[in-house]
């Protein structure tokens, strides 16, 4: 099949690159634009587009992709289908409507649950045990429209966001090639989702990663864990953000002192004082400063 593959992030990559080595042609990589990016501001480009040029594939960063030149743009390169995976934009019904076989998203949840920006990042607030990967043929809802394939993913306790994202993406790249092969056979019948099951997972903000000791033990653990490597989790220190990269709770209901309060340092780390339990602080990174345990 000839493909456009449109993604953006590190997610997309391993799928982006299992696609680029099988049968399939990809005529075409859509990303986002390149933006400044660290304290010099510099221009950087998506892990998508570096992958892509590499590979010596056209690249594509429209401002908007809903943007009537670049709808045109595809309805005259006319792919059999269209892959996306962690794209950064919704895909508007007229290039839904272009390719005969579809558009097909790579989603990093069991769907219905964790649609959205951030599943990977919400499965691991919720404390899940397991997630998984979906691929869906897109209709003009926000990861809504009807399942094709999908596979379960066992949450590891030492998991966070990046390591459980990198092996989602892994899972996705394979789960992908199936469903490919499904697709163009008519061997796959698409299964409609049960909206009264769906659960959402919106962009996570910084000011959704302030760690309130108030919580008990594991629910901040499970917040460290869930805005690790990014955003960044953090709690104030001195008047500063000090931001905490490794953790994990103690379970200890006995409250020695208030919540936010060091209780004691050992070898291990620094143990707080939580609302239910305590946690013991591995790994932090104090304003302007490098990380350190």
């Amino acid at each position: 099949m000839r493909i456009i593959f449109m993604g953006t992030s590190e997610f997309a990559v391993p799928i982006l690159k299992k696609l680029l080595a099988s049968k399939h042609e990809v005529i075409g990589v859509v990303t986002q634009p390149d933006r400044p990016a660290g304290r010099g501001q510099r221009l950087r480009v998506s892990p998508v587009k570096q992958v892509a040029e590499e590979a010596g594939v056209i690249v594509y960063q429209p401002e908007k992709v809903r943007n009537e030149d670049f709808v045109n743009l595809i309805r005259q390169i006319s792919p059999d289908l269209i892959v996306v995976a962690a794209y950064g934009q919704i895909i508007p019904p007229p290039i839904l409507q272009i390719p005969r076989y579809g558009c097909i998203n790579v989603h990093a949840s069991l769907l219905p649950k964790y649609r959205g920006a951030a599943p990977v990042h919400y499965a691991l607030f919720n404390g899940e045990s397991k997630t998984g990967v979906t691929t869906m043929l897109m209709d003009a809802g926000l990861d809504t429209g009807p399942i094709l394939l999908q596979q379960e993913v066992e949450i590891y306790p030492d998991d966070n966001e990046g390591s459980l994202e990198a092996r989602l993406a892994e899972v996705g790249a394979d789960l992908l090639l199936k469903t490919l092969e499904l697709v163009e056979t008519g061997s796959v019948t698409p299964i409609p989702q049960n909206d009264s099951e769906a659960t959402y997972a919106p962009l996570v903000k910084r000011e959704d990663c302030v760690v309130d000791w108030n919580e008990d033990a594991e629910k901040i653990v499970n917040l460290i864990r869930g805005c690790t490597p990014k955003p960044g989790a953090f709690c104030h220190w001195q008047g500063s953000a000090l931001k905490i990269w490794q953790a994990y709770p103690i379970r200890d209901e006995t409250a020695s002192t208030s919540p936010g309060e060091v209780v004691y340092i050992d070898k291990n780390g620094i143990t707080v004082q939580t609302g239910k339990g305590l946690v013991c602080l591995v790994e932090v990174q104090p304003e302007n400063r490098n990380r350190m345990h």
